[in-house]
């Protein structure tokens, strides 16, 4: 994700509200006045050392199946295992195509829709290698936000029905984000997704909402918001805070981050992610019953 990135110093914390201070999260990344599992994400995995300090606080974690945006390796691959021994919960992920690259493999004879199938053929090998059970839900990473061009919808709804079909379940980390089509139109990526499905009666897709401007987020802090302020209605899960933060929709919030702009993780030096809120611990269902 353009929204995750690799990690630095010690996390920002912007002061808390009376309402905030008086249920905070416990030591396993739940608030339980409310129930909502704070998790964290980031496209470099953090080191199996860093793991306990951050199980203190998150109760799931980001977890990809193929190279990050912008990476030529994959640091999660193997450690599904690990994480899940720590208690963490999942949210799994695949790194889609950008638009430019869909169009560059439909001018070479690949039509979007080819390309998603064998996309998602590449995300159910890597579950499987990585022993996800079947019901898992795999996320599809849309980085583009506003709504679907023709090439990008074809990939992905021929990616998500075809993750369904294997017995894993399909989901989408797209844009929360409103965008102004002109005219007295705004659309989300979430939204165009949600009309896709129900017009041509797709399988259901889990939604996995990038939203990180104040409001409705609270920015760079450890209490966790309420999912449905994400402004996606039953959103599985939102990213409500990223690394770095884009200055032009945090000002609000802005003191809650880091001086550099990234959200560091506590008790972990050079370590910087994004946060994440869900109903579950195990927003992916990752964990199974082992």
């Amino acid at each position: 994700m353009r929204l995750l990135i690799t990690l630095l110093a010690a996390l920002t914390l912007s002061a808390l509200t009376e309402a905030q201070q008086a249920s905070p999260p416990s030591a396993t990344g739940v608030n339980t006045a409310i129930h909502r599992y704070l998790g964290f994400d980031r496209n470099g995995y953090p080191g199996d050392d860093a793991l306990p300090a951050l199980r203190r606080h998150f109760a799931f974690a980001g977890y990809w199946l193929n190279n990050p945006p912008g990476a030529s390796g994959n640091g999660w691959q193997g450690k599904r295992e690990l994480l899940r021994r720590q208690g963490f919960g999942f949210l799994v992920l695949f790194n889609g195509r950008l638009d430019a690259e869909i169009v560059k493999a439909q001018k070479s004879g690949t039509a979007p829709g080819l390309l998603g199938k064998n996309d998602a053929a590449a995300a159910i090998a890597a579950a499987r290698r990585e022993s996800f059970p079947p019901g898992t839900i795999l996320f599809l990473d849309q980085e583009e936000g506003g709504r679907l061009l023709p090439g990008q919808a074809a990939y992905l709804f021929a990616w998500t029905e075809a993750v369904t079909d294997s017995g894993y379940r399909s989901g989408v980390y797209a844009s929360g984000q409103t965008v102004d089509e002109g005219h007295g139109h705004t659309i989300t990526t979430a939204e165009d997704i949600r009309s896709h499905v129900a017009s041509q009666h797709l399988h259901p897709i889990a939604l996995w909402v990038a939203q990180d401007a104040c409001p409705p987020s609270n920015g760079c802090v450890l209490q966790a918001p309420a999912l449905a302020a994400s402004g996606t209605p039953d959103a599985l899960a939102w990213q409500f805070a990223q690394s770095p933060r884009r200055k032009a929709i945090t000002a609000a919030c802005a003191r809650s981050y880091a001086a550099d702009g990234n959200c560091y993780a506590p008790d972990l030096p050079g370590l910087f992610l994004d946060l994440d809120v869900a109903a579950s611990p195990d927003p992916s269902n990752g964990r199974g019953n082992q």
